[in-house]
């Protein structure tokens, strides 16, 4: 069984911001899979299943609001009995270049509160997690990852996008997953 976490913000005000990356490729997956997100109070969370092969694959965009991920994501990893090598969490990094993804078997959160509250609830940072570049600006962090993407920057962020998606599929389909991070550990697009 997989799970895979896309995170951003619930609500119309958050759809396609900087933050949001993570529930955008979730949602590339789910159409993939022709999977229906719902929402689901117990999880804390809009929850799409999926069968692949043998594998029952679980898409999970948190509803808890960003800095609360982690309420959403052990809900749903006890419930099931999710392995923690079997997670993977894609969500926005503004330490790398607009449409650069980079993958890791663990870590530590890196300033993202998201991550941080997933750490702190799974008592542990040794899941596999997607970052994806959304660029550092001088203006207020708040303000920019909250942010929309310019017109220019669209192109190369839904790019990114894909290859993120990928990364999960091949994830998903047991590839060895230092394979996944030398093909999809790219400079920027």
């Amino acid at each position: 069984m997989k799970l895979v976490v896309g995170l951003g913000n619930p609500g119309k005000q958050y759809q396609h911001t900087r933050h949001n990356v993570g529930f955008e490729v979730l949602d590339l997956l789910a159409k993939h899979y022709n999977a229906t997100f719902k929402l689901d109070k117990a999880f804390k969370g809009e929850v799409a299943m999926t069968q692949v092969g043998l594998e029952k694959v679980i898409l999970l965009k948190p509803s808890t609001f960003m800095n609360l991920s982690g309420e959403s994501v052990i809900q749903v990893k006890t419930f099931f009995k999710v392995e923690l090598d079997d997670i993977i969490v894609v969500y926005d990094d503004i330490a790398l270049d607009l449409g650069r993804l980079r993958l890791r078997l663990s870590g530590s959160a890196g300033g993202h509160n998201g991550m941080k509250d997933i750490i702190k609830h799974l008592s542990s940072s040794e899941f596999k997690r997607i970052r994806v570049g959304i660029s550092g600006t001088d203006k207020a962090l708040c303000a920019h990852v909250l942010g929309k993407f310019s017109k220019t920057e669209t192109p190369e962020i839904k790019i990114a996008y894909q290859y993120a998606k990928d990364a999960v599929i091949d994830f998903i389909s047991n590839q060895p997953f230092s394979n996944i991070m030398t093909k999809y550990n790219t400079p920027a697009i």
